[in-house]
């Protein structure tokens, strides 16, 4: 089992929702990126999701996508997150996801992103631009080299391919609660919960996580009631490196949404 599978193996045997938390890499700058992740892992993430900055993330939001011009200005590379990374592993084992777009990773050379990956102790990775019928080579490099690819599903995405997509990802599948862009406070899709139910009827025994637009402790405790077995919280939490909070404010709010992760899944 890998680093991520046992994150979420654990969170259900304590009978509590695995939390992921995102932070885009380089913000509020790379000195203060090692603070700023381990103030999650302080306050109680199950997982982080680290982001790879791009100048096009098309699946971001406004918050997200200001965070990504920051690191850029800051002069952050694909080269620099993974320095991070290796520097993160000597701190801590909770599992790290690089979220990142596929032109860095092509650049980079497939086989040596996956290599770099491994060596430095990235456990998985989210390319949420490239389409599961694209992803042949990146997926089996990942395979063979015991990288988890996770895979992402949407309100949007017909029962076919939503099979396809929770039996083809590793790790985790990345539940979307809603169409459009990351960050927002317009809810969760009315079906959500069947959502949930058709990734685990595809396959029962993969995790699916919920992301997009999660903020509060209400949304983390709905969809605990909804069967997801993870929550991602991102854009409020970038929201908090950008307008000057300190590592002691992000804990803080890590810790009240674990709080509201805890009970038995499914109870609302």
């Amino acid at each position: 089992m890998s680093r991520i599978g046992r994150a979420f193996s654990n969170a259900k045997a304590e009978r509590r929702t695995a939390l992921v938390c995102y932070l885009m890499a380089g913000v509020p700058s790379m000195p203060r990126s090692m603070e700023m992740v381990m103030a999650c892992v302080r306050g109680g993430a199950d997982v982080m999701e680290i982001g790879v900055p791009f100048s096009d993330p098309v699946a971001d939001g406004p918050v997200i996508q200001e965070a990504s011009v920051k690191a850029l200005e800051n002069g952050v590379t694909p080269r620099m997150v993974l320095d991070l990374v290796r520097e993160l592993r000597s701190r801590t084992d909770v599992p790290i996801v690089l979220m990142g777009y596929y032109n860095p990773i092509f650049r980079f050379g497939e086989e040596r992103y996956v290599k770099e990956c491994i060596s430095t102790g990235v456990d998985g990775l989210i390319v949420p631009d490239l389409p599961l019928h694209e992803s042949g080579s990146l997926m089996k490099l990942c395979r063979e080299s015991g990288l988890d690819l996770v895979q992402l599903s949407t309100p949007l995405t017909p029962d076919q391919r939503a099979a396809e997509l929770a039996n083809a990802t590793s790790g985790f599948l990345y539940l979307v609660t809603r169409p459009g862009i990351t960050g927002g406070d317009t809810g969760t899709t009315p079906d959500m919960e069947r959502q949930v139910r058709r990734a685990h009827e595809a396959n029962n025994g993969m995790p699916v996580a919920a992301g997009f637009g999660i903020s509060t402790p209400e949304k983390v405790r709905a969809l605990r009631g909804m069967g997801a077995d993870g929550v991602i919280v991102g854009s409020a939490l970038v929201a908090l490196t950008l307008d000057g909070s300190s590592s002691a404010d992000l804990e803080k709010t890590v810790a009240t949404l674990a709080e509201a992760c805890k009970g038995r899944t499914g109870e609302g």
